[in-house]
């Protein structure tokens, strides 16, 4: 097999259970708190915006999870995706590092997201809501949703940051070929929305402020629900179906990854490639897992692990995670998947104890990568996606200069067919880099609530 580009599996090895890493842990997770209380919440608390069937799978401690087969044949649209060998990218990096691309882009909304879109309007589905409230920064979460809600009949109502909504048009139109409604974020259609409105009226919007709005909209309407596309645990595990099958592929390869890449924003691609591997690791296995967030939101490299909310308007409950505050609004670059305050607190929970590795670019350099994999690979990389890129390739440099190889493995969240203008910018000189001032930070971090 060490002569094949792509390594394929056929429908009948789609992964049909989801992996749960929780009840593995050597550590105890931190539970989420009532923000009035201070006192661990269990899944009645959020029973009010979330169906039973994904708050029991928010707390089960069931290592394996079946994947219903309504969902199993709705994945079979696209499922299993292919892991390519990228020879193209080796030969010019003159590596002896071999490098694997597993390719999320494929899905009908073109990124990874529907491994959880689907499954959460399935739930929602069977408890008889009957529309989805939800957020997006770039929009491919928004995208995934409005896709799942279609194939299942549901209404769909997606929140967009304001910047994405303005920098990437073709999302919303696709959004809306499926049948949701979009309002850029903040929107004066909720009372989160107006205050930001009423203290910032140029506000970019961000990924806090649209989570805070969706909420808002789905609180108190018996026949709508929340639903949210990274971060929490249950969308984790949706997500697990990614590694699953690399582990597949990598079999066929005949090789075993010296480490595993993925771009992070809230987590929830970083942990479906990585979440597998890391119950290799509990076990003593050696692989380097290595998070790589944008340097203008390094929620990852530069936060606190702590409690904070989700949201900006402090409607969540408390959860402990890595994060730059509820109140950071981060700067506009292309990447608006990645521009989220704070992390999976699963993912924040092993980068804390060791498990996880964590680094942050700049967005020229990452669009530096996205255009030398798409001039040998032929794919156009979502920004998202290009800081994985980004990193696999100084992996691959890394070898290169101690002459050993490496097999490194990263996945491609999505294609960056509706990122046009993002290259263009880049192609034309005009991206810029930010990096926020670590005083800015500060502030941000000294609003957070106070935790006993």
């Amino acid at each position: 097999m060490d002569h094949l580009t792509k390594y394929l599996l056929p429908e009948t090895q789609l992964p049909a259970v989801w992996l749960n890493v929780l009840p593995a842990l050597k550590e105890p997770l931190a539970p989420p708190l009532n923000p009035g209380t201070g006192q661990p919440i269990g899944p009645e608390a959020l029973a009010p915006i979330f169906p039973m069937g994904l708050l029991e799978q928010e707390f089960s401690a069931q290592p394996q999870i079946d994947v219903p087969g309504e969902v199993l044949d709705i994945y079979r649209l696209w499922r299993p995706t292919p892991l390519f060998r990228a020879r193209r990218l080796e030969a010019a990096l003159r590596t002896p590092a071999h490098i694997y691309y597993k390719h999320e882009g494929v899905s009908p909304a073109g990124s990874h997201k529907p491994n959880t879109a689907v499954a959460q309007a399935y739930y929602n589905k069977q408890a008889g809501i009957r529309r989805l409230a939800t957020e997006t920064g770039a929009g491919q979460w928004g995208s995934a949703l409005a896709l799942a809600c279609r194939m299942f009949g549901l209404g769909c109502t997606v929140y967009m940051v304001k910047v994405s909504y303005e920098q990437k048009p073709y999302r919303r139109m696709l959004m809306n070929t499926w049948g949701a409604e979009v309002f850029p974020s903040p929107s004066p259609k909720t009372n989160a929305g107006r205050a930001v409105l009423a203290e910032h009226p140029d506000s970019p919007g961000s990924l806090g402020i649209a989570i805070s709005e969706a909420v808002e909209d789905a609180a108190g309407k018996t026949d709508t629900n929340y639903s949210l596309g990274s971060v929490l645990n249950h969308v984790l595990l949706h997500q697990t179906v990614i590694g699953q099958e690399v582990k597949l592929q990598m079999q066929l390869a005949g090789e075993d990854p010296d480490v595993v890449i993925g771009c992070f924003g809230g987590g929830s691609s970083f942990g479906g490639l990585a979440l597998p591997y890391v119950l290799d690791k509990l076990n003593g296995s050696k692989v380097r897992l290595l998070a790589i967030e944008p340097l203008a939101c390094p929620t990852l490299t530069k936060g606190s692990y702590l409690y904070d909310f989700g949201d900006t308007a402090k409607s969540t409950p408390l959860l402990k995670m890595y994060t730059l505050g509820h109140d950071f609004v981060p700067a506009g670059i292309h990447a608006g998947g990645l521009r989220y305050h704070g992390a999976a607190p699963l993912l924040s929970h092993l980068l804390h104890h060791g498990y996880l590795e964590a680094r942050a670019y700049a967005q020229t350099g990452v669009f530096d990568a996205a255009v030398q994999f798409t001039q040998t690979e032929g794919i156009l990389p979502a920004p998202e996606s290009a800081h994985a890129i980004r990193a696999a390739i100084d992996e691959a440099i890394a070898a290169r200069e101690e002459g050993r190889p490496r097999v490194i493995v990263f996945c491609l969240t999505g294609h960056g067919h509706f990122d046009l203008s993002a290259y263009d910018n880049y192609l034309n000189g005009n991206l810029v880099d930010f990096e926020h001032p670590d005083e800015e930070i500060a502030r941000s971090l000294a609003a957070l609530p106070k935790v006993g």
